[in-house]
């Protein structure tokens, strides 16, 4: 695993999610987990993201602290990520996070992917 500081490889962790994810972790009771971020074919715009904490380091990960949270990029992905942000939205109208990628071209209509 590498640890990468160059912007073009670089995710943001906004501090109200990277509160959340805390939050998460504390509820799960484990201190080993990384908030790991990819990028995987499918959905109607042809690339989904998927964000799940995971224990494991993969050959070729980019593994940055951001706000108190490690971060975890596979080497497939960090093309897709570079200046991605993401935050944790809350309100009466949508609850869960959200990723804003200056990388994507344009997403599908209900925005859970992306091209």
């Amino acid at each position: 695993m590498t640890t990468e500081t160059a912007q073009e490889s670089s995710v943001v962790i906004t501090e109200t999610a990277a509160v959340k994810v805390r939050t998460l972790l504390d509820q799960e009771g484990r201190d080993d987990l990384n908030l790991r971020i990819a990028v995987q074919p499918g959905g109607c715009s042809g690339l989904r993201y998927q964000l799940f904490f995971d224990d494991r380091s993969l050959d070729g990960d980019v593994r940055q602290e951001i706000n108190g949270v490690g971060v975890v990029v596979d080497r497939m992905s960090v093309p897709y990520l570079g200046g991605a942000v993401i935050d944790f939205v809350d309100t009466i109208e949508k609850q869960g996070f959200t990723i804003d990628n200056p990388n994507a071209s344009g997403s599908c209509a209900c925005g859970d992917s992306f091209n």
